[in-house]
């Protein structure tokens, strides 16, 4: 995916398909964090697509710049990611089969970029992260987006961000109607392979 605006890697299905995954690492990792992902997930139709974001943080990459300077870092981030899922859905793959994963920093993209996105995907996963504005986000959310699927996870130990903050955002929009499948787990600010059995299990029940 050399093409793309953003450095990556592709890893393709063992199957022939068109449906993919995109995924978001946290602040100060990268694309290689997640590249034990689909090994773990063992979907064979499934392609990958991991994404460096485009700020430099330490030895790693960011989305966004730290609190309370967000906005800008996200908004610049929702732009790039749509040049890259309009590419992605022109020809090679199908957006209505296709899955956006996040951790983190990721999470609050699946939602902050996701929500808003013109097309509607399979599914839509976030893990141990935040919503920046959950009252805009519900205003500004591409309506076709209100029966779309999504699995969100927090760990109740986590301290880098709080389990209760992400428990209540979830909360509020489930409240006007978000299908939000939550699940809280006995974790840290990490992705768990009990997380990634329930992830895979999720997806199957998605089709």
């Amino acid at each position: 995916m050399q093409h793309l605006p953003l450095d990556n890697i592709f890893i393709p299905s063992k199957t022939p398909s068109k449906k993919i995954m995109i995924v978001l690492h946290g602040r100060g990792d990268s694309a290689e964090g997640f590249s034990k992902l689909p090994e773990f997930l063992d979907l064979d139709d499934m392609n990958y697509l991991l994404l460096d974001a485009p700020f430099e943080y330490f030895n790693g990459f960011s989305w966004y710049q730290l609190p309370p300077d967000q906005l800008p870092g996200i908004a610049y981030s929702s732009k790039i990611l749509t040049q890259i899922f309009d590419t992605l859905f022109e020809t090679d793959f199908e957006a209505s089969q296709s899955y956006l994963f996040g951790f983190s920093q990721g999470a609050l993209l699946s939602f902050e970029f996701g929500a808003r996105y013109a097309k509607k995907l399979a599914g839509y996963i976030a893990v141990s992260g935040y919503i920046y504005d959950t009252k805009k986000l519900i205003e500004e959310m591409n309506p076709d987006l209100l029966e779309a699927s999504w699995w969100c996870s927090h760990g109740m130990d986590d301290r880098v961000l709080p389990f209760e903050q992400s428990a209540l955002q979830v909360k509020q929009l489930q409240d006007q109607g978000w299908q939000i499948d939550f699940h809280a787990y006995d974790k840290e600010h990490t992705l768990d392979l009990d997380e990634i059995k329930d992830i895979k299990a999720w997806i199957s029940s998605c089709g």
